[in-house]
């Protein structure tokens, strides 16, 4: 029996593919959990409306990410941290540190896992980092890392020593 996947099914088909199964695995589990349709004329034109309107989201969203990796490019992130002898920095900049930054600078919200740093950032100096905004799109941003001025102690701490 040809049907219609209307949501994902583990192992056997996503969402809007049309497939051929059993009968009874379409009777029995697809039809009434809603998972599948029959593949009537009508239920084809759906899926083709939905694929269409799918492809052009899609483009959409596309074309808003090269917008956005285009502004990335020419951004140019600057972080103070503390830092040691030989310039190694106490601790690390961390994927999440950036994407906090980016946010602060451009308004846009960056998931801290889209931005791929094979490992934290552990010296001093200038580094090009991806952010991958879609499959297809990632922008690289250049990330600055300076040494913080050292903050002078307040009075009353100095008046304690």
């Amino acid at each position: 029996m040809r049907v219609v996947f209307l949501e994902d099914v583990a192992e056997v088909a996503k969402s809007g593919d049309l497939k051929e199964v059993a009968d009874g695995y379409a009777r029995n589990y697809l039809f009434p959990r809603k998972l599948a349709v029959i593949a009537t004329p009508s239920e084809l034109k759906k899926l083709e409306l939905r694929r269409q309107a799918d492809a052009r989201r899609e483009a959409r969203l596309e074309h808003e990410a090269e917008d956005m990796a285009k502004k990335l490019g020419e951004l140019t992130i600057s972080l103070k941290v503390r830092a040691g002898a030989k310039d190694r920095i106490y601790g690390s900049v961390t994927s999440a540190a950036i994407a906090r930054e980016v946010k602060r600078l451009t308004g846009h919200q960056i998931d801290k896992r889209s931005v791929e740093l094979a490992e934290p950032i552990k010296d001093l100096g200038k580094h090009e980092v991806p952010i991958k905004l879609t499959k297809n799109v990632t922008a690289r941003v250049s990330v600055v890392v300076e040494r913080a001025e050292e903050i002078e102690q307040e009075p009353e701490e100095k008046e304690k020593e």
